[in-house]
């Protein structure tokens, strides 16, 4: 006799369909998982690119005022403003440190403003010092979410003011040091206390950074305690 050979034997579709069914369920754990992933690391780097966003605008801002010089400027009306103008929730002043690598004919100081604008802290610079009567700051935004942004000014007796410059102060004249508080809705509050070169002659500085009159410049410890204070 001759034997018959074996047919060839498939998947039943109930197999077929249980092997779909496990399959789908592990793309969908699995799509799952990875979708998670996806959305921690964009919140991450969302975090990572906001801290590193604070970090630099506190960067900026530290080294505007540690650079900052006896130099008054006039304003739009030709009016003479401070050195340093200060309120609780503005600061204006001159800052030495503008780069000129191309050595042009202007000058090596720089008027910046510091200013919230709908939660929105932002930086404006003059394009001159002594302005004229349509200049204004070009702005840059530097970090949102602002909750509040206060100053505080050390004078020379060793008391903070909320105003800077206080009455019958020289407008040459620099506070010994500032405070800045700046909260945000998604980090709380920052706290930084710049000591400044104190100020310079009282005749202030040229044009491009130097003493006017060839006075000499002296720079006390700014952080040293007034005359007549004992430590």
């Amino acid at each position: 006799m001759k034997s018959v050979p074996a047919r060839p034997r498939g998947f039943s579709l109930i197999e077929i369909l249980v092997a779909m069914v496990v399959f789908a369920a592990m793309a969908a754990i699995t799509w799952g998982a990875l979708s998670q992933i996806a959305r921690a690391r964009s919140a991450l780097a969302t975090e990572q690119d906001r801290f590193a966003g604070i970090v630099r605008t506190m960067t900026d801002l530290e080294r505007d005022l540690r650079q900052a010089v006896s130099r008054p400027v006039r304003g739009n009306y030709g009016e003479i403003l401070p050195s340093i103008l200060g309120s609780g929730d503005r600061i204006e002043l001159s800052r030495l440190g503008y780069a000129n690598p191309r050595a042009e004919q202007r000058s090596n100081i720089e008027r910046v403003v510091y200013a919230v604008d709908d939660k929105q802290l932002r930086r404006g610079r003059y394009g001159v010092l002594d302005r004229a009567a349509g200049s204004s700051p070009e702005w840059q935004d530097l970090i949102g979410k602002i909750g509040s942004f206060r100053f505080r000014y050390l004078n020379a007796e060793g008391a903070w003011l909320e105003q800077w410059p206080p009455r019958d102060t020289p407008v040459e004249a620099l506070p010994r040091a500032i405070e800045v508080r700046l909260a945000l809705d998604d980090f709380g509050e920052l706290r930084r206390v710049v000591a400044l070169p104190s100020t310079l002659p009282v005749a202030g500085v040229g044009a491009n950074g130097t003493p006017e009159g060839n006075a000499p410049v002296v720079l006390p410890d700014p952080l040293a305690p007034p005359p007549g204070s004992s430590r």
